[in-house]
């Protein structure tokens, strides 16, 4: 029989303070919580338990049981080629922008319903709400141009009720906009979060599903895993990163009064230069880059505002 090592605890300092899995995964744990992801864990050449990240059944059996462990969330699940996003990395960005609303509000983290997230592309996981209601009680409008997205949120919604009265849903009918047809005269929104597409182009994006697969697994393959990384509109747009940010950025300043933080994930530096400058253009009153690091990745949130630090301040949660 293979001798495990006992667990060894290594603080994964990249992730935020608060992360629940800034220690790393208690396997154990995790599968008493879901059997099925004992089919996916390994043990190393190093006599540790480990999870085979390139495959994406793995990845989304990982996720259940996160789901279970820390969010206390049943009958999680995405359908076939929908993008499986890693935990940590997710909530990091909602521990950040926890942070950020802090900034404005006497160092104190506000908590509860009356904070309200808007979620630009929600995708058909429901994640960023999931962890944010969770983790500080919020409320979220969840958008998707996918109709099947949402529909796969309503169902991860309706099998766990204490969703029901903390997220709704919407889908925008008009693929070129991002807040029109969202943000109505009435609606004030604590803060956006977006994940936006990377990639410019199909090709692109399946270039790059195909580098993640050869750097997680030690056989080179030229055959992309179909549902490893996403749905088309999860992974490329027209314009890229780039064309989508600037988008969001030109539209945001038409609801200059309505959202306290804009905020978006950039994963390509090269493209901050250009958004700054966009920023620039329609008068953000300020901007803030948080930087982010999950495992060799590194990214950063976007933040901007429209209003003064006097209505910062005066900003009701």
């Amino acid at each position: 029989m293979e001798k495990i090592k006992p667990k060894t605890i290594t603080e994964k300092t990249n992730l935020h303070p608060r992360n629940l899995d800034r220690f790393g995964y208690d396997f154990e744990q995790l599968i008493k919580n879901c059997p099925e992801l004992q089919h996916f864990v390994t043990v190393n050449e190093h006599h540790i338990k480990t999870l085979d990240f390139s495959n994406p059944e793995a990845v989304k059996s990982l996720n259940k049981a996160l789901l279970v462990t820390h969010y206390d969330i049943q009958d999680w699940d995405i359908p076939k080629n929908y993008l499986c996003p890693p935990i940590p990395g997710r909530a990091d960005y909602i521990h950040y922008i926890a942070d950020l609303l802090a900034s404005t509000n006497n160092g104190i983290i506000p908590e509860g319903e009356t904070v309200q997230g808007l979620d630009i592309g929600i995708g058909a996981n429901c994640i960023y709400p999931i962890i944010g209601n969770s983790a500080y009680g919020w409320s979220f409008v969840g958008t998707d141009i996918d109709l099947k997205a949402i529909e796969n949120c309503s169902k991860i919604i309706e099998s766990n009720p204490k969703l029901i009265d903390a997220i709704s849903l919407q889908q925008q009918t008009e693929v070129r906009f991002i807040f029109k047809n969202i943000i109505t005269p009435e609606d004030k929104f604590t803060f956006t979060i977006c994940n936006p597409p990377f990639h410019a182009s199909q090709q692109e994006a399946t270039k790059s599903t195909l580098r993640k697969i050869n750097n997680l697994e030690q056989t080179k393959t030229t055959k992309p895993v179909l549902n490893f990384g996403g749905h088309n509109a999860e992974l490329w747009c027209e314009g890229g990163e780039l064309g989508f940010v600037t988008q969001m950025i030109y539209e945001s300043a038409k609801y200059p009064m309505q959202c306290l933080w804009f905020t978006t994930l950039v994963s390509k530096k090269e493209n901050l230069s250009s958004l700054y400058k966009t920023l620039n253009k329609v008068s953000a009153v300020e901007v803030k880059t948080i930087d982010m690091a999950q495992g060799q990745k590194t990214s950063r949130i976007v933040a901007w505002t429209f209003l003064s630090e006097a209505q910062q301040k005066a900003w009701k949660f």
